[in-house]
């Protein structure tokens, strides 16, 4: 019995890996870090553990039905989805090959490193002052570090608006934390 729990498991992992984030569709929601964990429930179900990119995130909700959409496809019901708020979720969990992709996408992928915990690990959250700001990102269409950012929000919350001076071209730019 506990072979086929376990293929179960490994099949939902895989047939979430192709689930696209809504608002970015190049990435999946495992290679963005939202989708936390795959596991089997003290009562035996599939249980799916997500976390929003930040608190108030709308596309959560889409998020839930693309997952229980994908696992009713691959036929794994019964399952539960969990959305969980800790720990928080940070650009760090990004993956590189998403960090790539969203570059191709003309999205400038978060620079830096949070310093976060790995994923698995819970720790309280900690106030401090921000550190010094981070340089300008690199446009994605060009590769000129000579980009000015136009506004702290861009199509989406987590994402700031940016220019390259050199190409003009607009650009978002995924906010690191």
């Amino acid at each position: 019995m506990q072979a086929t729990a376990d293929h179960a498991l490994e099949r939902a992992w895989e047939v979430l890996e192709s689930v696209p984030d809504p608002e970015i569709p190049v990435v999946s929601i495992r290679e963005l870090g939202i989708l936390r964990d795959v596991r089997r429930a003290d009562d035996g179900q599939i249980e799916v553990v997500i976390t929003p990119t930040y608190s108030g995130c709308p596309a959560m909700s889409q998020i839930a039905e693309d997952v229980a959409h994908a696992l009713d496809a691959a036929a794994l019901a019964p399952y539960r989805i969990a959305t969980t708020l800790t720990p928080a979720w940070t650009t760090d969990w990004i993956t590189d090959e998403a960090r790539e992709k969203l570059r191709a996408y003309g999205i400038a992928p978060p620079t830096g490193n949070c310093g976060s915990a790995p994923r698995s690990a819970e720790q309280p959250i900690t106030f401090i002052a921000k550190p010094k700001p981070l340089p300008a990102p690199a446009c994605p269409h060009c590769g000129s570090q000579h980009t000015e950012r136009l506004a702290q929000f861009g199509s989406t919350a987590c994402k700031a608006l940016y220019r390259c001076i050199d190409c003009r071209e607009p650009f978002d730019y995924f906010k690191p934390y």
